[in-house]
């Protein structure tokens, strides 16, 4: 730091050189601070066709997300499984009405939770927890299979029928076989009568 004058008034100058590192710094620390991280399970989340699941992530660090645009999208269809913004429910896909919630009372911690009630196998799939604060957006991929134990049961009837074309196909297998056993002994009984010799006259 020196003076110098110049139309005979001294002026100031500054060590630019030395602050620019410090100014780097300033504003890496501000964008570090507009950047959003959306951070989700590896593992797949599994349920059964009937149950509710809750499908989990959250913002990382954690922040305030009660103002935030959260949206969990459908990836399959790129439809709204649920929005939510400024602490109001928005839009969604039909199908969804009234089985999903935003668990709120996780928000102040950064938790993006979202409940989804009865579901069934069409909801299987992947889905986007998608999260904007003004110009910072991030999102992150929770996987979802629903399983239906129930189809692996085997009904009575489907037994029942099992049965009767077992018995229907035993039954003409065995007609078969005997009336071929008994062709075969009217051709033997045909043969021996031809072999006999002639009857004597009188």
């Amino acid at each position: 730091m020196h003076f110098t004058s110049g139309c005979n008034h001294p002026s100031f100058t500054l060590p630019w050189r030395t602050l620019l590192p410090y100014l780097v710094a300033l504003h890496l620390l501000q964008l570090g601070s507009a950047q959003l991280t959306v951070v989700a399970p590896s593992l797949r989340v599994t349920a059964n066709v009937g149950q509710d699941v809750v499908l989990r992530c959250h913002l990382c660090p954690c922040k305030d997300a009660w103002r935030l645009d959260i949206r969990w999208i459908q990836q399959r269809s790129s439809g709204f499984v649920h929005h939510y913004q400024d602490g109001e429910d928005l839009e969604q896909m039909e199908e969804y009405k009234g089985r999903t919630e935003l668990l709120r009372d996780g928000l102040s911690d950064g938790n993006l939770d979202l409940r989804i009630t009865a579901v069934s196998s069409s909801d299987s799939g992947s889905y986007s927890c998608a999260v904007q604060d003004g110009d910072a957006y991030a999102e992150a991929v929770v996987n979802l299979e629903v399983s239906d134990p129930f189809s692996q049961i085997v009904h009575p009837w489907k037994v029942a029928l099992a049965v009767i074309v077992t018995l229907l196909v035993g039954s003409f297998v065995i007609i078969a076989f005997l009336y071929r056993k008994k062709a075969a002994q009217s051709r033997e009984l045909s043969e021996s009568f031809q072999l006999l010799p002639p009857p004597k006259s009188l």
